[in-house]
């Protein structure tokens, strides 16, 4: 209690300091030696043995006496007597003494006990008063030392403020003689203001934004040009480069190269610059990350590098592994190692499941007389098919793996096909004890470099990985296990000068690229007029060569039925859904113009090279943003320009935009289309609903059959 009173009544004189200090600390002293007589009294009358005469009502007539002397008499002031009043109260109390107490005591000795216990009581109070007191002159002495310089600037402020108080103090004594004892009650109940600062308490500062910790190799990449018209960089420069290979290259037309393949093929061709054998003292080359738009040359980026590495090869094995997401985008890519592997002795090797499983057995592995032998040095291949061959084909080994490629490797990594990557590279350091031959060159898993890692010769384990959306979650990233990667991107803020001379970032929250070529629009619609849309830019707005985007199989059959049945449009739908032959048919149709819209699922978004798409439509907004990337990227390839139209949900609108804002993706435009421009084609409209209903009715019925 006597703490609490210090901070209560010290609060502004705490931050003063000068000679009046010495004053302030005595009027404190009386106050509080005020307040421990008061509480001393108090605790003296309720301290009193009960007992005594009782009165007609039962009660003890010496309680009832105590409690009427207690709001009889006052608290003294220091230096002031107490004051009583005789009466008939004080006659009683004699009379009750000479005529003993109830309990068989006399007066004297009650008396004596009074004074004793008040005696003792008051030597507590006051050796807790003079402790708080010192206490409080201890922390007040600390904390003016600690803020002398603010109390220096408030020495005219503490002046006057110490003359109020002093004044109040005389006032506040002179009316405790006069005023009775309820004024001390009221100065408690009724504290002055207080200044007293909470200790522990915090102060409210923002929030700061952590910032993501990424490796080396991903915080510093090596930045490839983004506009690929005004980089374009001569072949013949290009340092390295075979010459059957610069031959190859002009007889298919190409006369320089993109900026990511200017980077890469030297990087690949510099990484195996002493042949694809490991040497002595344990070397090892670092692993490549490519992260570039769509249509800007990646597949050519490790075809050419990786034909020139195994031109020299003397026996046939497996020495590159392609693994990409889907059939379509394997043959792509296996067109263009037939290419420029042409008149080199070099095979490639095709696995997606199209063919027999046996057939396919036959293409990768023949049995001889001393034991198999590999008939293929490069093989393109799906996950699945390739994990079958592992398992199940007899004699089909990686042990002398060179290059393993992923495509569109964010895709790969998450879906992990199965765990496809670990089993590729468990197969690649199986152990070969059937001939001396692998014995020679068998390959080690890595780890620290010693004498007997380094006694021979091994081949290393090169990764490559290629994606227009590839992941900087270095958690993700760690499941490949990768080597000392090094990462070639062209996702980077570029420096904008502003009119004062000063630099500015641009771009500083992209995190993908899309083609430099490329417009952005977005429609808002409704659900019932999506399809009139389509067609009002098929029929109204003349578009050709069209490469429109749905969510699912069924969305893609279904429209697809609806557009044939209205006429006008020469349409066709691709999905996986339909034979390969049907869709290598189906391609080659709209690459030659027969064909105006191209109905399709994401199955044609990753990685195809669709040639003369003019527009991408998004019938169906994408949920995801690397499926909105890939969509896209199918049109404005190589340089040239393209259109991106998606239909968007009124619903979906905000969601939509704030999904774009977040990957850095802001100059897209919005689109709107009056109801007035679809009127024309309702009629027709549903005419083809009418005949559509009829279709899916007889396809239903097909089908249960």
């Amino acid at each position: 209690m006597a703490l609490f009173c210090i901070n209560r009544y010290g609060g502004e004189e705490e931050q003063e300091e000068g000679p009046a200090a010495p004053d302030r600390a005595r009027v404190l002293l009386e106050r509080l030696q005020q307040q421990a007589r008061a509480r001393q009294l108090r605790k003296q009358k309720e301290a009193q043995p009960e007992g005594g005469d009782l009165c007609p009502g039962g009660e003890p007539e010496r309680g009832k006496r105590k409690r009427k002397r207690e709001s009889e008499e006052q608290p003294r002031a220091p230096g002031q007597k107490r004051l009583k009043k005789k009466g008939p109260r004080r006659l009683s109390a004699e009379r009750a003494g000479t005529e003993g107490s109830a309990d068989g005591s006399t007066p004297l000795e009650e008396k004596k006990e009074n004074k004793r216990k008040s005696k003792v009581l008051q030597e507590r109070t006051e050796t807790d008063s003079e402790a708080d007191i010192k206490q409080h002159e201890n922390r007040s002495n600390f904390k003016n030392k600690s803020s002398k310089k603010k109390q220096r600037d408030e020495e005219t402020e503490g002046a006057e403020t110490r003359e109020e108080e002093n004044s109040e103090g005389a006032e506040g004594n002179q009316s405790t003689k006069e005023e009775p004892p309820l004024a001390a009650s009221e100065e408690e109940a009724k504290p002055p203001p207080s200044s007293l600062m909470v200790l522990g308490d915090y102060d409210r500062k923002p929030v700061q934004k952590v910032q993501p910790f990424l490796p080396h190799w991903l915080a510093q990449p090596k930045l490839v040009q983004k506009c690929v018209k005004d980089n374009l960089f001569p072949i013949g420069e290009v340092p390295g480069l075979h010459p059957r290979l610069l031959k190859k290259l002009q007889v298919n037309g190409i006369e320089s190269f993109f900026p990511v393949q200017a980077e890469v093929i030297p990087a690949i061709l510099q990484s195996a610059s002493n042949g694809y054998l490991l040497g002595q003292g344990g070397y090892r080359p670092r692993d490549i990350c490519v992260s570039a738009p769509t249509g800007s040359g990646k597949t050519l980026a490790f075809v050419i590098p990786i034909v020139q590495v195994l031109l020299d090869r003397v026996v046939c094995q497996v020495r590159a592994l392609v693994v990409l997401p889907t059939k379509e985008l394997a043959q792509q890519v296996s067109k263009v190692f037939n290419i420029y592997t042409d008149g080199t002795g070099l095979k490639v090797v095709l696995i997606t499941g199209q063919k027999s499983f046996a057939k396919e057995q036959e293409m990768l592995v023949q049995k001889k007389v001393t034991g198999y032998c590999s008939l293929a040095d490069i093989i393109v291949a799906t996950p699945g098919r390739l994990t079958d061959h592992i398992s199940q084909t007899p004699g089909f080994n990686l042990t002398q793996l060179r290059f393993l490629i992923i495509d569109e490797a964010d895709r790969m990594i998450d879906d992990m096909h199965q765990n496809c990557l670990n089993q590729i590279v468990k197969a690649a350091f199986r152990v070969e004890n059937d001939s001396g031959s692998n014995m020679l060159f068998q390959r080690t898993k890595p780890g620290p470099v010693t004498a007997a890692s380094s006694c021979y010769p091994q081949i290393p384990l090169q990764k490559l990985l290629f994606s227009a959306t590839l992941t900087q979650d270095p958690e993700k990233l760690q499941q490949l296990d990768l080597f000392q990667p090094r990462l070639f991107t062209s996702v980077y803020s570029e420096k904008k000068t502003l009119g004062d001379g000063t630099e500015t970032d641009q771009d500083t929250n992209k995190k993908y690229t899309l083609p430099e070529g490329l417009s952005q629009c977005y429609v808002p619609c409704d659900l019932n007029s999506k399809p009139l849309l389509l067609l009002h830019f098929m029929l109204t707005m003349k578009f050709t060569r069209v490469l429109c985007f749905t969510n699912s199989r069924e969305a893609s059959h279904r429209l697809f039925l609806l557009v044939r049945a209205f006429g006008g449009v020469p349409v066709a739908e691709f999905s996986s859904l339909l034979p390969p032959n049907e869709r290598q048919r189906t391609i080659k149709e709209f690459e030659q113009g027969k064909i105006q819209l191209l109905i399709s699922t994401d199955a044609t978004a990753r990685g195809i090279d669709v040639k003369a798409v003019n527009y991408v439509i998004n019938y169906d907004a994408p949920q995801f943003i690397r499926t909105y990337i890939h969509r896209v990227g199918r049109t404005a390839r190589a340089g040239k320009v393209g259109v991106a139209f998606s239909l968007v949900l009124r619903i979906q609108e905000r969601r939509f935009l704030r999904m774009l804002k977040d990957a850095g993706i802001q100059d897209i435009k919005k689109h709107p289309v009056k109801g007035n421009s679809l009127k024309p084609l309702v009629q027709r409209y549903e005419e083809a609903l009418c005949n559509l209903e009829k279709t899916v009715k007889n396809e239903r019925a097909q089908k249960r059959a």
